[in-house]
């Protein structure tokens, strides 16, 4: 006489195993190209570095890094444009989480890559570490808000059209009238605290709007391959 035969109802629901974890990451990571977004910001870093070699007048020294410090903020919003579009946002059901944390992940290492490179070898980075964090991070927050809003194809037209801003700002400096707005924090002092939170302001909005809704999928937009 034989058992009664085993249970072939589904299997307990118990999450993904780590090596899916893995999987899924590095599936995230070819498709939003981000070891090259990688090499990018490090060749942002060098490019500074030996920049920083040269010397330089305090209007260029303001300038010359946030031109490297722009250019590593487009970077970073180059990677949450989708190549798949709406299909992956309905079968993505991990992509807000993904998209949250290799979006602050690749910010944290532009600001340490330029950071270093302006402290090592001797040279002096005008504003310092305080400078690069808050205009890495309040840059890549306006380009965030343009992937959303316009698409991951127009992302770098925010954190440009603000460079072009922010080095006006600047001039200001040395040819007034002087643009005092804390919202052209790049030519405010690295202490000040109107222009830190304004960074940190545009900096959150972008990436909550980039973690939940991702970049805008415009009809006619040519895939990203």
């Amino acid at each position: 006489m034989t058992g009664p035969a085993p249970e072939t109802g589904p299997a307990s629901e118990t999450g993904p195993g780590p090596m899916t974890v893995v999987r899924l990451v590095r599936l995230y990571a070819v498709s939003r190209r981000i070891p090259a977004a990688v090499l990018v910001i490090a060749a942002c870093a060098i490019g500074l570095r030996i920049a920083l070699i040269g010397h330089w007048d305090a209007y260029g020294a303001l300038q010359l890094p946030l031109i490297f410090e722009a250019a590593a903020a487009v970077s970073v919003v180059a990677v949450v444009a989708s190549p798949f579009g709406e299909p992956e946002r309905v079968t993505g059901a991990w992509l807000p989480a993904l998209r949250l944390a290799v979006t602050a992940a690749l910010t944290l290492a532009a600001v340490g890559l330029l950071a270093a490179a302006g402290a090592s070898g001797g040279g002096h980075l005008s504003g310092g570490p305080l400078d690069v964090l808050r205009n890495v991070a309040g840059i890549t927050g306006i380009g965030l808000l343009c992937a959303a809003a316009l698409g991951g194809g127009l992302s770098w037209t925010g954190p440009i059209g603000y460079l072009v801003a922010a080095v006006f700002g600047l001039y200001t400096q040395w040819h007034p009238p002087a643009l005092t707005t804390p919202w052209l924090w790049p030519a405010r002092p690295p202490h000040d605290l109107g222009g830190a939170l304004c960074a940190a302001l545009v900096f959150a909005c972008g990436m909550t709007a980039v973690t939940i809704l991702g970049a805008l999928d415009r009809p006619g937009d040519p895939p990203t391959t």
